[in-house]
């Protein structure tokens, strides 16, 4: 019963995809009393207990100990800095990369959707890459008047964005252009999405006592972006499970999403670019 029920590492390593892989393909053919479904269920019930009894045995305190073993895992622990650096590189590569292939689709389609999603994701990335090269080259809190200026900066390109992110309203509006997602996929961006929101603002909150405009910039700019990604789930989830007749709903339920959005987008800026030009100011004086 020890070796059934605490197998080798690489058994259960094997195990747990194989019975992902089973169930996704057993819920997708609909075919949920074949035998194949019945193989599915009982890989998935073993590996349910394996993990768990796996789960069971793991010290909290040993787990934390082998974390910080890791000197890399154990800085972005505890350095705050690094954590930024990380986090903006990251989300500087995802944007760029979204933004080249949305360029791409444009220009190969002569689609107007992809052209602004593209201007959305090219100004996100141009904030990210600014409070990147910021934090290369100076220490967070080391030099509070140029965080201010590249503070500044951000909120002046996310009033640009804003611009973008209305025209991706209107065209969700006027010309039925949505997010669409396959299958299962939907529920990762929905849970994702939340998730995102979530973190976006206990960080805004819990990055102010740090005191520097460049942290504050970086977690105002991911809170944008999570807002952004609750809009397209909202239009997602609508086109998949809603009628498709219902077109005022939709349009109804995306006005105002979106324009509050883009009006509490529009706050932001504007208190990004005064607030940073004051402080600049008082740092001078």
């Amino acid at each position: 019963m020890k070796k059934i029920i605490f197998p080798n590492i690489w058994i259960v390593l094997c195990i747990v995809p194989v019975s992902t892989i089973l169930l996704i393909y057993t819920f997708s053919i609909g075919e949920k009393e074949s035998l194949p479904a019945y193989i599915s269920y009982i890989c998935s019930a073993y590996s349910l207990i394996i993990v768990c009894a796996r789960i069971s045995t793991i010290s909290i305190s040993n787990l934390k100990n082998k974390i910080h073993q890791n000197k890399i895992i154990h800085r972005y622990l505890i350095d705050t800095s690094f954590q930024v650096h990380i986090s903006l590189l990251s989300s500087t590569c995802i944007n760029f990369v979204f933004a080249i292939l949305k360029l791409i689709y444009g220009i190969k389609d002569q689609s107007i959707w992809f052209g602004t999603l593209a201007v959305y994701y090219i100004t996100l990335t141009t904030m990210r890459c600014i409070l990147l090269w910021h934090v290369n080259k100076n220490e967070i809190g080391s030099n509070l008047k140029l965080e201010y200026k590249q503070y500044r900066n951000c909120g002046i390109i996310l009033l640009l964005m804003n611009i973008a992110l209305s025209g991706i309203v209107i065209l969700m509006i006027r010309k039925n252009e949505s997010f669409q997602y396959p299958g299962y996929l939907i529920y990762v961006v929905a849970l994702y999405a939340f998730y995102n929101v979530i973190t976006a603002i206990k960080n805004v909150i819990q990055y102010r006592k740090y005191k520097s405009p460049v942290l504050s910039a970086a977690k105002i700019i991911n809170l944008v972006s999570a807002l952004v990604s609750m809009l397209s789930l909202e239009t997602a989830m609508i086109m998949q499970f809603g009628q498709q007749r219902n077109s005022e709903f939709r349009r109804m339920m995306t006005s105002l999403t979106g324009s509050t959005i883009c009006v509490l987008v529009l706050v932001i800026a504007i208190y990004m670019i005064f607030h940073g030009t004051n402080k600049r100011r008082r740092i001078n004086d």
